[in-house]
């Protein structure tokens, strides 16, 4: 894949970008903007962790030191749940111990501040390498349906479209994010609805049933009294 079409996928995708001095923040966001589709910056790693558990994050950019959790912890957490996404770690000095951590925990690149437009733009791509190498550019749902996670787009064998309402899309993310896991009825609801107390039993069930239809009824196999789990060969 060339370098062009690498570039025009980094354009469609969404970076969550963590660092808590703000000048730094707000002009590496700027920047990031022009790069992407969409930088969303937050000043903790508790912010972003919160935001990335419930909406799609492509790329993860964080700096090491931050206040209360620190970047390592944060990528720590973050691998427990996804081992593939792609992230850039950040730092004003280099230190051993974090070389080795970046390691471990498959960090794309290790860049020392201040970063320079061409270093950030090679991390970039790599990422955008990375994230297409390791599936997570479109996923098979069965011999005749794909999801584009990038664009958000269930397409079947031919490119057809597959409209899907609000809900719908949110509720195959989840599936896809944990696919061929049991994602767990409270889940569901806490994902999908803003106030997951008052989802009637009815609604949650016709939600489920609508995207069953799309993508296929043997798909979403119900886990009786705990949740649902779509089933998606590798």
């Amino acid at each position: 894949m060339k370098n062009q079409e690498i570039n025009e996928i980094l354009n469609s995708l969404t970076i969550a970008y963590v660092e808590d001095e703000k000048n730094i923040r707000e002009n590496m966001s700027k920047t990031l903007n022009l790069l992407c589709n969409n930088c969303i910056d937050f000043q903790s790693a508790e912010e972003l962790l919160n935001y990335y558990e419930k909406n799609s994050v492509h790329i993860i950019i964080t700096d090491i030191n931050l206040p209360n959790m620190n970047g390592i912890e944060l990528i720590k957490k973050i691998r427990e749940k996804d081992e593939k996404i792609p992230i850039i770690l950040l730092t004003a000095y280099i230190e051993t111990q974090y070389l080795f951590d970046a390691i471990k925990y498959k960090v794309v690149e290790y860049l020392p501040k201040p970063i320079d437009y061409e270093t950030l733009i090679q991390a970039l791509l790599k990422a955008t390498k990375d994230l297409i190498n390791n599936g997570n550019y479109m996923i098979k749902i069965n011999e005749k349906l794909f999801f584009n996670v990038l664009n958000k787009e269930l397409l079947t064998i031919d490119k057809e479209k597959i409209p899907l309402t609000p809900k719908e899309l949110k509720l195959l993310n989840l599936f896809i994010k944990n696919k061929n896991k049991i994602v767990t009825y409270e889940e569901i609801k806490n994902q999908i609805w803003e106030n997951s107390y008052e989802v009637t039993e009815s609604a949650f069930k016709n939600l489920i049933n609508k995207l069953r239809n799309k993508i296929s009824k043997d798909s979403i196999v119900n886990i009786s009294k705990i949740g649902y789990r779509l089933n998606i060969k590798d």
